[in-house]
């Protein structure tokens, strides 16, 4: 059932009502108009998304299978050593980006070049592994972005979605509820006025015919 407002059943509070339900029903609008750009922005987000899970999965299984080969080849001494003289291969930025009000973080992942290591006691497979690692990293880079920001326009959809819902379904019908229970009271108001008005002129009409009977007779 729907619950009617509690206002006083005045002509200023009817003027009001209707005047928020115009606002109300352009508000539902908007939001619907959001709802359908964002279905449309996850939709063509997701196909990337996608391509980017498989491409991960590759480079993943890439990186540990050179990882693997390099730790049975060097060993874990040998290794140590190696990896004190390693820099960071790959610069990673975060940015803050706005998109139909949604805010994630926007990261660019690019190359550095890999730095030289000593021949000494190293292998082959130490530097297939850090190239494995680094196109990893870039891939995991956009990978997390595109996630992100899927998440996040998929939870303003639902909050957009439970708005319209609020509004089409309680908020709205609400108020027109409270329109017509308030247009009603005023029509009865209105027909019990005209029918006292009746009333009067009836016996006003009465009461000038008994005083000209009256003089009449005089």
């Amino acid at each position: 059932m729907i619950r009617k407002l509690k206002v006083p059943p005045t002509k200023s509070t009817l003027i009001r009502l209707k005047r928020q339900v115009d606002f109300l029903y352009k508000g539902q609008e908007l939001l619907e108009h959001k709802g359908e750009l964002l279905s449309r922005l996850i939709h063509e987000n997701m196909g990337r998304y996608r391509e980017l899970r498989t491409q991960l999965h590759d480079r993943v299984q890439n990186a540990y299978y050179w990882l693997g080969i390099m730790q049975m080849r060097m060993g874990s001494y040998a290794l140590d050593c190696a990896t004190e003289e390693v820099t960071n291969a790959v610069d990673i930025s975060l940015l803050p980006r706005i998109h139909l009000g949604v805010e994630y973080p926007a990261i660019t992942a690019s190359k550095k070049p890999l730095n030289p290591i000593g021949l000494l006691g190293t292998d082959s497979s130490f530097d297939e592994t850090r190239v494995a690692m680094q196109e990893m990293t870039l891939i995991l880079a956009e990978t997390s972005q595109q996630e992100i920001m899927l998440s996040r326009l998929i939870d303003e959809h639902r909050k957009v979605q439970k708005r319209v819902n609020a509004l089409k379904y309680n908020i709205i019908p609400s108020h027109e509820a409270t329109i017509k229970f308030i247009h009603d009271i005023m029509e009865e108001s209105d027909r019990e006025s005209i029918f006292r008005l009746k009333m009067l002129r009836s016996q006003s009409e009465e009461a000038a015919r008994t005083e000209h009977k009256t003089a009449q007779h005089s």
